[in-house]
Order: structure tokens, then C-alpha cells, then sequence
């Protein structure tokens, strides 16, 4: 059956356009060349990222949604993204397999005059370089001729209440003029406001900068939060007050650690390093040794060892009340407080069973009781159902990461 559009890639982010366009009344099939998603989707159960509830899962497919594994459904649509995953490979740049992967399925089967957009993120020049390529010698086609190609990058916070994908502006940067109208035209029908960039590779940079800026922000806050602690200085105090600025300021927080799936790039290509990004690397994969180090440092004060000592942590997920761990500091938080010694367990109510190290670890089942009996709490991450007042009540020992507790009722990063 033809379909309007073809989400290529149902992850953390095809999923939300996939519901944009059903809502918006597009026919819209889903593939992914993983059947385990596509049955679970079909089956209507949520996908383990959360990036989706189940009741938004069956509306979707009440809606008309498809998910197939079948690629000779994306010989039917008029307009295709691609929205394949691109995960930082061992050398640290990013890996456009699944990117590849998706261009080959549909590349074979692509038709004269349609749509091909690419959302994932990737270095600029892709879209004109690897995609533009396999899309032709796949096809026979031109892009800019026979189809239409363009970028535009994904800019969902996922899980957030108050930037919506209708709310949250689109950029677009389309191999010919033609092709960015061709672009502005379907995303218009999904977005309040549509912003046209000169081309394929200015779209694609806007991701790299827009994360980059994420990454050395969060890098100059962790900064500053080890050195208020050795100044005895409220970093969260400062933030408040600094934020109050109108013009030439915006907050950024301390945490654990930088997790998500907007991964940061501190190269691009062949091209030389980005210096600042590089060094902001390093700063926020230093957060999760520091913050063992204030445990263990907790710990000694209060006359104990972190060897033999009962830790848990709360909130193993990279953003509040997600599932999703992609990147999560608390990983490597657990193996450093295990290498000394400690006897890690924690709670999360999204994550019902972790494994590190291939080992299962602990999960505390009543929340307040496990605290109690823990020599030390730490707070990871503070999802909406977590009554830190009560918590810090009960707690023996509290380290918060992520400042999110009342002033003075626990010690803070």
C-alpha cells in the first residue's frame, strides 16, 4: 500500500516524526532493518528508550502508522528520512554504518521525484558526499534532477514537556533550491517555523555546533563545581543568581557526567581538531572518578571506608524519567565504586534490571528502606517521583549530583 512517508530508522528519533506525521494526518509507515523494534511497535509496546509510551504507540497505530521490516515498502512513498543512528565508533568519530545501511534499502528501490531527507547526525558534506552518492549509483537517479535531497538536523529534547515537535523550529538545507523547498514544504505541514540554511552542509554543521555548545557549557559548570567546593562556595547559589541576567548568560548545571545521544565532535573529517571541544571532552569524562572521589571522601569523614561500604545509586538514566541510559555516567560511577571495594545496589523506577560487567546489580525495591540501610546515597539523576526531602530524611549519607535538593538537607556536587 503507498504511503506518503517513510521514517527510515525507529530510534529515539524517528519515532517522535513518525507520531508528528500520523498526528498530522500523513500516512506514514516506520521501517527499520531490525525487526525486534518493528515487532514490538506492531505489537504496540513501547520501545526500551522510552522515547515513546505505549498509549502513544497504539495511538499511533490507530492513526494508520505502520512499522515494516519489508524495504519494498520504501518503493512507495513519496517523501523518505532517514533517521539511522550514528554512534561515536572506536577512533571517536562517528559511525555512519547504519546511515549506509539505510541509504543501500532505499537507494535500490528509490522513484523519480521523491523527497530523500536526512535527519541523523553526521559530519557536514555527508549529504552531498556519501548519501548523494549511494542514492544515485543505487538508483540510476540524480539528485537535484530526478529526486529531491536535503538535511536537516534532528533537534528533539527528548522527553520534554515543553518543547514539542511542533514547537521546535526545523532547519533545512537542500541540495538545490528546489530541493530545500521541497523539504520546507513536508516539514511545514509537522512545525511552526521553518528555517532555510544555504545548503546541505550549513544544516549539517548546525547539529555539530548546537551540540558542541551543549558539551563545553556543561564542561565549564563541572569546572566551576569542583573549584566552589574548594572555595566552600554554593555553585548552585551562583547559578541561581548568574541566570537572573537578561542578556549574554544562559545557565548550564553541573552533573555526573554528559550522557545522550548527541554525541560530541571534536573533528570533522581530515579537517584539524575543535581545541575547546576536544578539552571539554576530557573535563566531562573526568565528572564520574570525580564524583567517586567526593564519595569516598564522604565516606572517610563520617568514619568510614568505601571498602565494604553499602552504596546505592538513584537514577541510572541520562535524562529524568526516561529509560534511556544511552551514555549514562552511572556505569562507569558503579565499576569505580566496585573496584574499591564498595557493594553497589541502586533504584531506578524506569530501569528494572542493570547489569555491569555483565554482573546484575541490586535493585532496591522499597526506596526509603534501602537508604536507610545504605552508608551512602548518591543521586544521579533526579526523575519526578523521587521525594528528595523525605529521601534526605532517611538517608544515612546523601551526595547529590545534580543540585536538586533542598539547601543544607544533603551535600551537593
Amino acid at each position: 500500500m503507498p504511503a506518503d512517508l517513510a521514517v527510515i530508522g525507529l530510534g529515539h528519533h524517528g519515532l517522535p516524526l513518525a507520531q508528528a506525521a500520523t498526528a498530522a494526518g500523513i500516512d506514514t509507515i516506520g521501517y527499520d532493518t531490525d525487526p525486534r523494534p518493528v515487532a514490538e511497535l506492531a505489537a504496540g509496546r513501547s520501545p526500551v528508550d522510552g522515547s515513546l509510551t505505549v498509549p502513544e504507540i497504539r495511538r499511533m497505530l490507530s492513526g494508520g502508522f505502520r512499522p515494516t521490516a519489508n524495504p519494498a515498502e520504501l518503493g512507495r512513498v513519496r517523501t523518505a528520512v532517514l533517521c539511522a543512528p550514528t554512534p561515536l565508533g572506536p577512533e571517536g568519530s562517528l559511525d555512519l554504518t547504519a546511515v549506509t545501511d539505510a541509504a543501500r534499502a532505499l537507494a535500490a528501490r528509490l522513484r523519480p521525484h521523491t523527497t530523500v531527507l536526512l535527519e541523523s547526525q553526521v559530519p557536514p558534506g555527508t549529504t552531498e558526499g556519501l548519501l548523494r552518492d549511494l542514492l544515485e549509483a543505487g538508483s540510476g537517479l540524480r539528485a537535484g534532477r530526478d529526486f529531491h535531497l536535503a538535511h536537516s538536523p534532528g533537534r528533539l529534547d527528548p522527553g520534554s514537556r515543553t518543547h514539542g515537535f511542533a514547537g521546535t523550529p526545523k532547519v533545512i538545507g537542500g541540495l538545490t533550491p528546489a530541493c530545500t523547498e521541497a523539504a520546507a514544504a513536508f516539514y511545514g505541514r509537522l512545525t511552526d517555523k521553518v528555517v532555510r540554511a544555504r545548503g546541505p552542509r550549513e544544516a549539517e554543521t548546525v547539529k555539530l555546533l548546537e551540540t558542541n555548545f551543549r558539551h563545553v557549557n556543561i564542561a565549564l559548570v563541572n569546572e566551576m563545581a569542583v573549584l566552589c567546593h574548594e572555595l566552600g562556595v554554593d555553585l548552585w547559589d551562583v547559578i541561581r543568581c548568574a541566570e537572573t541576567k537578561p542578556f549574554g548568560f544562559q545557565a548550564f548545571r553541573p552533573g555526573p557526567g554528559v550522557g545522550g545521544h548527541g554525541v560530541p565532535v571534536d573533528t570533522v573529517g581530515a579537517h584539524r581538531p575543535l581545541r575547546l571541544v576536544e578539552l571539554a571532552g576530557q573535563v566531562n569524562e573526568r565528572m564520574p572518578q570525580y564524583v567517586v572521589q567526593r564519595a569516598a571522601t564522604l565516606l572517610n569523614e563520617h568514619g568510614k571506608s568505601a571498602r565494604g561500604a553499602r552504596i546505592l545509586l538513584l537514577g541510572i538514566t541520562y535524562k529524568p524519567d526516561l529509560p534511556d541510559r544511552q551514555g549514562s555516567p552511572a556505569d562507569e560511577i558503579a565499576c569505580r565504586l566496585m573496584d574499591l571495594g564498595a557493594a553497589v545496589s541502586y533504584h531506578d523506577p524506569h530501569v528494572p534490571d542493570w547489569r555491569v560487567r555483565e554482573l546484575p546489580v541490586p535493585r532496591a525495591d522499597s526506596l526509603y528502606e534501602a537508604a536507610a540501610h545504605a552508608d551512602l546515597t548518591i543521586l544521579l539523576q533526579h526523575h519526578r517521583t523521587y521525594d528528595l526531602q523525605g529521601l534526605a530524611v532517611k538517608a544515612q549519607l546523601l551526595l547529590d549530583t545534580r543540585g536538586a535538593t533542598p539547601t543544607g538537607t544533603a551535600h551537593r556536587l
